[in-house]
């Protein structure tokens, strides 16, 4: 794999970063010890998790293969906090409180001593972000944290966290985490990528696949059998989908790739895009997905497929005003 370089940090990650949503949970441990190896056995070097997900299963799967491995050193590991993990009223969100409480659950799930990308999960309104941005700023500094990144966040949130940061002097996001792919794009590339490109922010992109409607499985007139499957009907069966999935199909054909690999190779070619984040149940997804390094698309095929996609006005319009620089 070429490997990326995180945003205008000097942190070297893979251009697919390994999500673990499904651990702990569609996948059982040893499902995902498979799939970890599989991933670093191809180069990869940049995991993602949260701590929430399978009520913090995931990084404690994580921690245990780590440990196992011996191989913590060459792993850039990413978590997140934010998202409700309890009861109690300050069980969530931005707090200085919960980020210090949730950073060392953390820590001790993934059995390691500091973690090298922590994102906040999403904006939190009822927190000052000058107190989130303190918190992580500490954490940082007592070693425990490398770089902080921002996920789920609108362009006027990132802004103000990036204007609070300049301010007070405090670390600042190097990273954003966006909901982006072929058939979901106006959230990302109306204002958020320009916000990227200008600041030097990395850019890790979840559901590239859209909930696997971009791995060809569906048809019009039937669902496959997926615990996704509903949500995907209601989402994405609509002629704009359809008609981006038909152009996906006819490039995959042309280069000989499978329809998923195709669709995350194109994400791959975005503007400020680093590395898509590819999750997987099974090893054999894991590897379809990590075949997109080898996808080498036209720009013609590029083209087509930014113009059969929604959005594709948002990608043809040219900015009010060149990015400032210096």
């Amino acid at each position: 794999m070429n490997y990326r370089t995180l945003g205008r940090t000097g942190l070297k990650v893979a251009p697919l970063c390994l999500g673990t949503l499904t651990f702990g949970w569609q996948a059982d441990e040893a499902t995902s010890f498979a799939i970890l190896d599989a991933y670093v056995e191809a180069g990869g070097n940049f995991v993602d998790t949260a701590n929430v997900y399978a009520g913090g299963r995931a990084e404690e799967v994580i921690g245990r293969w780590l440990k196992e491995r011996g191989n913590r050193d060459s792993i850039v590991l990413a978590t997140k906090v934010g998202v409700k993990v309890g009861d109690g009223p300050n069980d969530f969100g931005g707090s200085r409180r919960h980020i210090l409480a949730a950073l060392e659950g953390s820590l001790r799930r993934l059995g390691v001593d500091h973690i090298d990308l922590y994102q906040t999960h999403y904006y939190d309104y009822d927190t000052p972000v000058e107190e989130t941005l303190h918190a992580l700023d500490d954490a940082v500094r007592a070693g425990k944290v490398r770089y902080i990144g921002a996920s789920n966040h609108r362009a006027w949130e990132l802004m103000q966290a990036l204007w609070a940061a300049d301010v007070q002097g405090t670390v600042r996001y190097d990273c954003l985490q966006p909901h982006y792919n072929l058939i979901h794009r106006e959230e990302f590339e109306r204002e958020l990528r320009r916000v990227c490109l200008t600041y030097g922010l990395g850019v890790i992109p979840f559901f590239p696949l859209a909930s696997g409607f971009l791995t060809g499985k569906y048809r019009r007139d039937a669902l496959p059998e997926s615990p996704r499957a509903t949500g995907v009907q209601r989402r994405y069966y609509n002629e704009a989908s359809w008609r981006a999935l038909d152009a996906l199909l006819d490039v995959a054909s042309e280069v000989g790739a499978s329809p998923a690999a195709t669709a995350i190779a194109w994400l791959m070619h975005q503007p400020a895009v680093t590395a898509p984040i590819v999750g997987a149940r099974t090893v054999e997804q894991i590897r379809d997905s990590l075949a997109a390094v080898d996808v080498h698309l036209s720009s013609e095929q590029l083209a087509r497929l930014d113009a059969a996609s929604p959005w594709n006005d948002v990608v043809t319009r040219p900015p009010n005003h060149p990015p400032r620089r210096g």
